[in-house]
């Protein structure tokens, strides 16, 4: 079953892992966010794509989620008594990842060109896509005006109240080289436990790609439990756009979109009401604290969407 998943952010790439262990490399595509990605310290930073790529070559902090194991913050820590901009942590590891791939960027590479020679070299066998090979930064609508993304999640520390986003140049992008036409060979496609405001609709609102989506199986993974994001200021977002943070919400979001929604059992007095949106429901643990949880949820997402499928193919 050949599957595409838009992630973004540490829960999108522990599903993307768990999916990776129960699929072929050639049966899975990732689709990343990309409006996270800004220039810091005259370095490309891409955070997304970064944590994706380093949790499915088991690189990853396991204790964060994001950045490198075993990372060391000499550079920094030598950036800091110089006076330099520290607010914003790349470890020594990290660090080699950005220059890298701002070399390459400057000699004419694209960013799905760098990506993909990122994966060879640290042994990623899952087609691992940006979203668009343009810029798109997302920026914050705030209390006291608007952020970019990294000022707002990273410096001020996801304290300013929330208003609304705007992704910057989207009217002008298009989707990478083999995003479209991975969506529509796709039997599958499943968003991933990521933020919907700022990892998702960064990707939905990329011209062609909401649209080639359409009409395909569609599976989300709801970030909200039991009102609470896993991690991350999803649901402190839907609070302070005047939305109770929920399931349901999640399913709200999407409607239009989803075959199916995929919520945690301490959410199970919700099913009924997402049914009324017309979307199905898989009630099962979807907390992803170790990697047999992760695998565990990513089975039981593809045997859920095996059997929406199947319920499509009796039905022709």
């Amino acid at each position: 079953m050949r599957v595409v998943t838009l992630a973004g952010g540490v829960g999108g790439a522990k599903l993307v892992d768990g999916l990776a262990h129960c699929l072929s490399a050639e049966d899975l595509c990732v689709i990343v966010n990309i409006g996270d990605d800004f220039e810091h310290l005259g370095l490309k930073i891409c955070p997304d794509l970064d944590t994706v790529c380093y949790t499915l070559a088991g690189l990853a902090n396991p204790e964060t989620g994001w950045g490198r194991e075993g990372e060391t913050w000499r550079c920094l820590e030598n950036l800091e008594r110089l006076g330099g901009s520290t607010w914003f942590r790349l470890g020594d590891s990290d660090l080699a990842t950005h220059l890298e791939r701002t070399r390459l960027l400057k000699e004419g590479a694209s960013l799905s060109q760098v990506t993909e020679r990122f994966c060879k070299m640290l042994g990623v066998g899952v087609k691992v896509l940006p979203a668009s090979n343009d810029l798109t930064p997302t920026w914050v609508k705030t209390d006291i005006g608007v952020l970019p993304f990294q000022e707002y999640f990273v410096q001020r520390q996801c304290q300013p109240v929330v208003r609304g986003f705007h992704f910057e140049n989207v009217e002008n992008a298009i989707p990478a080289p083999g995003v479209v036409d991975a969506i529509r060979e796709a039997e599958l496609v499943l968003i991933a436990p990521s933020n919907p405001w700022v990892s998702i609709d960064s990707i939905l609102c990329i011209a062609g790609i909401r649209e080639a989506i359409r009409g395909k199986v569609t599976i989300a993974v709801s970030p909200i439990i039991s009102g609470q994001a896993v991690r991350g200021p999803a649901a402190k977002m839907y609070s302070e756009m005047g939305i109770q943070p929920s399931a349901l919400a999640v399913a709200q979001h999407y409607a239009g979109l989803l075959s199916g929604l995929v919520i945690d059992l301490v959410d199970e007095a919700q099913e009924a009401d997402i049914y009324q949106l017309g979307i199905k429901v898989l009630v099962t643990d979807t907390w992803m604290r170790s990697v047999n949880e992760r695998n565990q949820l990513a089975k039981k997402v593809l045997d859920f969407g095996k059997r929406w499928l199947n319920e499509v193919e009796e039905g022709k």
